[in-house]
């Protein structure tokens, strides 16, 4: 007795996408539905909705709900079984892994004293020289990218945060 399909179907093509993404929805759904309503506390009187302290978690929270189920179609729908695959994880150097870290201390150790702007730099600089980045003009861009995510937060979102040391 034969059946009509030749070869049996996978209904999962990428179980592992569709673990993290089950997970990452379960987390923007708890960040969504019980974090953000009952610790996210929201003045009375409000000028402008964006200026509600709960405005950029629930948006953070919606961009995870919808890239964690753009993750789960991928791992039903995407084979990734190809050995050329650009999904797949490669793991590096320890050295890069502790120079990632080091950057995250230097970042947050040194948020208060130097302020976000040179603090932003020596991480970026840091997280730079810890990937093989070869071109000397990226290089430029650890000080950029501070100083405009400084400025962003700052001056549109009215983040009151540590600028200089002076």
């Amino acid at each position: 007795m034969s059946t009509s399909f030749p070869k049996r179907v996978r209904a999962l093509r990428d179980p592992g996408d569709v673990l993290a993404g089950s997970v990452l929805l379960a987390a923007a759904a708890a960040l969504l539905f019980y974090l953000i309503p009952n610790y996210i506390g929201e003045p009375p009187i409000l000028q402008n909705p964006m200026m509600s302290p709960r405005w950029l978690p629930r948006i953070v929270g919606w961009l995870m709900l919808g890239f964690s189920c753009l993750l789960i179609v991928q791992g039903l729908l995407v084979d990734n079984t190809d050995k050329e695959d650009g999904r797949r994880i490669e793991k590096g150097p320890w050295l890069r892994s502790a120079m990632m870290v080091v950057a995250l201390i230097v970042y947050v150790g040194l948020f208060e004293a130097l302020g976000a702007v040179i603090s932003g730099i020596l991480a970026t600089l840091i997280l730079f020289a810890a990937h093989p980045v070869r071109t000397w003009w990226v290089y430029g861009l650890a000080f950029v990218f501070p100083v405009a995510v400084t400025f962003l937060f700052v001056k549109v979102m009215n983040v009151p945060l540590p600028l200089m040391p002076f």
